[in-house]
């Protein structure tokens, strides 16, 4: 039988041990405006995404209610309040005063208008 040899079917390129900078890449002209999907349809449909109507979360009410479990709750608001209670009770109370600062929060009501008044 006779041996026979291996084509070579990778070769791998010599590392040097001196290192270089790498080059920089070319620049490339752009020329035109860029292509959309055919001729005449444009790629951005809409210039200015469109916004919110101006409102935004400012009292948050978190109830956790697990079953068997006690429950919990925390209100927080924008203004700085932040409570928490633990206990059915105490938090249908939380629940209740959460309500009641959504009427008097500084934030919600412009106090410019009451003095008015």
């Amino acid at each position: 039988m006779s041996e026979q040899t291996r084509p070579l079917l990778k070769s791998i390129p010599r590392s040097t041990t001196v290192p270089r900078a790498a080059e920089p890449a070319s620049l490339l002209a752009v020329v035109g405006e860029p292509k959309g999907v055919a001729e005449g349809v444009p790629i951005d449909v809409r210039s200015d995404p469109p916004r919110g109507d101006g409102r935004y979360p400012v009292a948050w009410l978190h109830i956790v209610a697990p079953k068997g479990a006690i429950p919990t709750a925390t209100s927080k608001c924008e203004c700085g309040r932040d409570r928490s209670a633990v206990g059915r009770a105490r938090v249908f109370d939380l629940i209740d005063d959460h309500a009641f600062h959504r009427t008097v929060c500084p934030l919600r009501t412009p106090q410019e208008g009451r003095a008015a008044a």
